[in-house]
């Protein structure tokens, strides 16, 4: 049987010392007095932070990606990639944002070339659409944006001109190359918004009278090519700023292929931000395969077009008093969208 350990004893506590003399209180009031107001407090100082500026790349990183809209676009987007790792010295990414291609071509480049996406837009959203969709799978270490046709060449070091002009231009939202035809003309890329005098003077005269004033303003034939601002630029090769095209919700949608570039220009603008020429940086248009493919495809682009130039300018002459001139702007460019498809169909 264990024997039971015994059980500490507390060590005896020393003598108590002697308490001091009382302090003497007050005799307590019959009504007991309110607590004394701890009188109005400082408001504590809070300094705001500033709003942020529209003009930062905020929460975007310094990388480059570029995106491409497709829509079977046969062998141009072989050129269009095969051109582009001499145009910039510095690493991207490239997104196919692919419209329903039927030719393989979008998946062919996606399987065989190493930094290349294909993203199935899920149907033919159109241009700005497909744009959209493409610009909204980057991570936020993409800062800056080009949204091109895959029926594009760069010229060597082009878009390092344009990244160039980008840094030195801190508010340029967007910035457009020199754009050439096959035969080395220059396109009118860098343009006036169309007003509704330059629009149907453009619209009306532009095919028989090509040199009348109306299209040259429009087009600012008779501008110097060098860098400049525009108000607006050839969506067919952009490079965006992306802190830039995210504040103004990227390309309206409502415009299916057509004047998408002509609102984005205005809106940044509104916005405060610069649409950039930068004529150093070149790229050669060599042709739309899945608009030149058959007349059906063309005759819907060009149905596309007035389609869009009438909704571009109906939306700036809203409201009742305004109805008689978007009943004639219908007319006429519907009349001018029936004769233009009829030439093409011959």
């Amino acid at each position: 049987m264990s024997v039971p350990s015994p059980v500490p004893q507390a060590a005896p506590s020393p003598a108590p010392s002697p308490a001091p003399p009382p302090v003497p209180q007050a005799a307590p009031s019959a009504v007991p007095s309110p607590a004394p107001s701890p009188g109005p407090q400082a408001a504590p100082c809070v300094v705001p932070s500033p709003a942020p500026s529209p003009l930062l790349q905020q929460g975007y990183g310094d990388q480059l990606a570029v995106v491409t809209v497709t829509y079977s676009p046969g062998d141009s987007l072989d050129a269009f990639l095969d051109s582009l790792p001499g145009a910039t010295t510095r690493p991207y990414t490239v997104v196919l944002a692919d419209n329903g291609s039927t030719d393989g071509a979008p998946e062919r480049a996606a399987a065989c070339r190493d930094g290349v996406e294909l993203l199935r837009t899920g149907g033919n959203l159109g241009y700005g659409g497909g744009a959209n969709r493409a610009v909204a799978t980057l991570g936020h270490e993409v800062g800056w944006v080009v949204v091109a046709n895959p029926d594009l060449v760069w010229r060597p070091g082009s878009l390092d001109e344009l990244l160039a002009a980008a840094q030195r231009t801190p508010r340029a939202g967007a910035l457009g190359p020199l754009i050439r035809d096959v035969d080395g003309g220059v396109y009118p890329s860098a343009r006036l918004l169309p007003s509704l005098g330059r629009g149907v003077g453009h619209a009306v005269f532009g095919v028989v009278w090509p040199g009348n004033p109306w299209t040259r303003a429009y087009r600012q034939s008779e501008s110097s090519v060098q860098e400049r601002d525009a108000e607006w630029l050839s969506g067919s090769c952009l490079l965006l700023r992306r802190a830039a095209f995210d504040s103004v919700a990227g390309f309206d949608t409502r415009y299916f292929m057509y004047f998408e570039d002509v609102d984005l220009g205005e809106r940044l603008g509104k916005a405060g931000w610069r649409n950039r020429y930068v004529p150093s940086a070149e790229v050669v248009h060599t042709g739309g395969h899945a608009t030149t493919a058959n007349a059906d495809v063309s005759a819907r682009m060009l149905a596309e077009h007035h389609r869009s130039a009438y909704r571009y300018l109906a939306d700036h002459y809203p409201g009742p008093a305004w109805a008689p001139v978007r009943w004639a702007l219908r007319a006429g460019l519907g009349t001018r969208s029936a004769l233009a498809v009829r030439r093409a169909g011959r």
